[in-house]
Order: C-alpha cells, then sequence, then structure tokens
C-alpha cells in the first residue's frame, strides 16, 4: 500500500476493522483506535519515542494486537497552508513505517488539534499541568481520527 486520501484510505480497507490515528510529536506518539464501525475514535495510549526502530516495533505491535487495518496520521501543516519541516518529518516516518509493514496510510490536517485539546482540558476540565502532560497526545490522536472519520 501507500500514503492516499481519505477516500482512497476508505476505499482500501474492508468494511469493518479499526484504524489507528497518530499524532506524531517530537518525544512522543499519542495512539487513538476507532471501533470497528470506524464512528467513534477513543483516546489509546501514547508511546515516548526513542529511536524508529524501537518506535515502529511498538506501533506495529499495537496494531497486531488491536487487529487495525490503517492508520491516519496527523500533518503538521502550517496556519498558512504550507508545509514545513514537521510535515517531511511526518512524511518521512510513513514512509519509513511502510518500509517495515504494508498498511493503508493517510494523512490528516491536524492544525490547531493540540490548541484545541489544550484549551478544552484548561478551560472545560481544570485539569493539572502534569495531568495534561499526560493525556494530552493521545486525545490529541483522537481529534485527529475523529476529524477524519467524520469527514469520510
Amino acid at each position: 500500500m501507500a500514503v492516499m486520501t481519505l477516500a482512497d484510505l476508505k476505499a482500501a480497507l474492508d468494511s469493518r476493522g479499526r484504524v489507528l490515528g497518530l499524532d506524531l510529536g517530537t518525544r512522543t506518539i499519542g495512539m487513538a483506535l476507532s471501533d470497528v464501525g470506524r464512528t467513534i475514535a477513543t483516546p489509546y495510549d501514547t508511546i515516548r519515542r526513542t529511536k524508529f526502530t524501537a518506535d515502529a516495533a511498538e506501533l506495529l505491535r499495537i496494531v497486531d494486537a488491536e487487529d487495525v487495518k490503517g492508520l491516519v496520521i496527523g500533518l503538521p501543516v502550517s496556519m498558512d497552508g504550507s508545509e514545513g519541516p514537521r510535515c517531511q518529518s511526518t512524511r518521512q516516518f510513513a514512509a519509513n513505517l511502510l518500509e517495515r509493514r504494508d498498511l493503508p496510510i493517510a494523512f490528516w490536517d491536524e492544525r490547531l488539534s493540540t490548541a484545541a485539546i489544550e484549551r478544552m482540558l484548561v478551560g472545560d476540565v481544570d485539569m493539572t499541568r502534569a495531568r495534561r502532560g499526560q493525556v494530552i497526545d493521545k486525545l490529541a490522536a483522537a481529534y485527529i481520527l475523529q476529524g477524519a472519520l467524520d469527514a469520510r
């Protein structure tokens, strides 16, 4: 498979099966899982990033354990719509992952996803900074994945 649009991702997948959403940060990877009907995204876990080999091995272990059929990866597009170094890094991560496993992958514009989650956690939930740090990445992944699920 290759990196594709959301429409292509939907066509490439069986009618039922989970999708894993990823929020790739420099220090962590936030993850969210869809239900098998692909209507609801749920925060899943966070991987503390080390080296790509270890990160990929952990991701693929989760893909196998949760019977994931495809990935949606948040693409950190700039506010003006341009793609900078973080987008290049994200695209390279996907390309490297595809070398290890043939999975359908689509990107989703993640502009303001972390900011929206941060605002919710501070304003609506009044969560402490330490607790926010523990959950923000997987909540951002759920926000990204839910946007992609709703868009299809």
